[in-house]
């Protein structure tokens, strides 16, 4: 399989370091953000540096593109690689706006390509202990799901952008990516956010509380907050049953049951960029089935945008079961 990869941050890193060491694929090209950046990232993983992502979607000596670059610009090149007839794997989100994502998942069934959004959270220890324990809780009333990261001073990068990251429930979309995978569709949202910022286009601090309401009646909140204004770091999974909790805070995790608490073992983060590209290359050679669908999360990038909508108008907003 040979491929394009778009980008050189933290992610299109891993994903070279995996298409490497996988004898079923070859990495031709990479184009990033800067020639600089990109001749760097090219010498350093063996391929060919280009100029734009333009050109690279369309070099006929490519069969998959990988997007790992920033937000704002995984719509627009998910779209053209598959109408260069490439296969597509992109880093969520797969677009910051809805309709456009619902029109790329469309060509894609039309060029009968595969197009695979990334959502490794689904994959990561965490995710995998919730399910194993979620039945000993018993019916689910409340969840409280918050990542909170101080950093002083914030870095004036893209994912501190507006426009380059997107509405901070759908640049961090796999916050919600994760409830509605456990817990089934959304009735209701809410949110209230706010920025702090000294200039337009980058901010300083953002904090983002929102509120769904599940079909089955359970109430998540959902905490996403980051930068200058932020005092305590804090990465916490909380999940209320009628006959006991789940709590995992950090790296550790217990069952709480009354009169007992049982320490569960949470796993590892690392090593899932890896695995998520084996199991794409195992798809495609071997017709595996993959851990997520696109229209799973189109799904959740319908909540997100009904969470901004709530942001923006104050208002509850109410979701239909169609993806419209």
């Amino acid at each position: 399989m040979r491929v394009g990869l778009v980008g050189t941050g933290y992610a299109a890193k891993l994903r070279a370091e995996a298409l490497l060491q996988d004898e079923r694929s070859h990495l031709v090209a990479v184009v990033g953000h800067t020639p600089e950046t990109t001749e760097i990232f090219a010498k350093e993983y063996q391929t060919l540096a280009l100029n734009s992502w333009q050109e690279l979607v369309a070099r006929e000596d490519v069969d998959m593109v990988v997007i790992s670059t920033v937000n704002r610009d995984h719509g627009a090149i998910a779209r053209a690689a598959l109408t260069h007839g490439k296969h597509v794997v992109v880093e969520y989100p797969l677009a910051v706006d809805f309709t456009e994502a619902k029109e790329i998942i469309a060509l894609a069934k039309a060029q009968k390509k595969l197009l695979h959004v990334e959502h490794i959270e689904l994959l990561g220890g965490l995710h995998q202990a919730l399910k194993q324990n979620l039945e000993q809780v018993g019916d689910v009333f409340y969840v409280r799901y918050s990542t909170i990261n101080p950093q002083n001073p914030a870095p004036r990068k893209w994912t501190y952008n507006h426009e380059l990251f997107g509405f901070p429930l759908i640049g961090a979309i796999s916050r919600l990516h994760r409830l509605i995978d456990l817990f089934g569709e959304v009735f209701t949202v809410n949110c209230h956010q706010r920025y702090w910022a000294v200039e337009s286009e980058y901010y300083q601090t953002c904090m983002c509380v929102s509120q769904l309401c599940f079909h089955s009646g359970l109430l998540a909140q959902v905490i996403y907050g980051k930068g200058e204004t932020i005092w305590q770091p804090e990465r916490k999974f909380e999940v209320h049953g009628e006959k006991g909790g789940l709590i995992f805070d950090g790296n550790t995790g217990y069952l709480i049951k009354s009169g007992e608490t049982t320490a569960i073992d949470v796993g590892t983060r690392r090593g899932l960029f890896a695995k998520d590209t084996t199991m794409v290359l195992d798809h495609l050679f071997a017709g595996t089935p993959l851990y997520v669908t696109p229209e799973a999360s189109l799904y959740t990038l319908k909540v997100a945008d009904a969470v901004q909508r709530a942001a923006n108008s104050g208002l509850t907003i109410f979701l239909n079961d169609a993806l419209d």
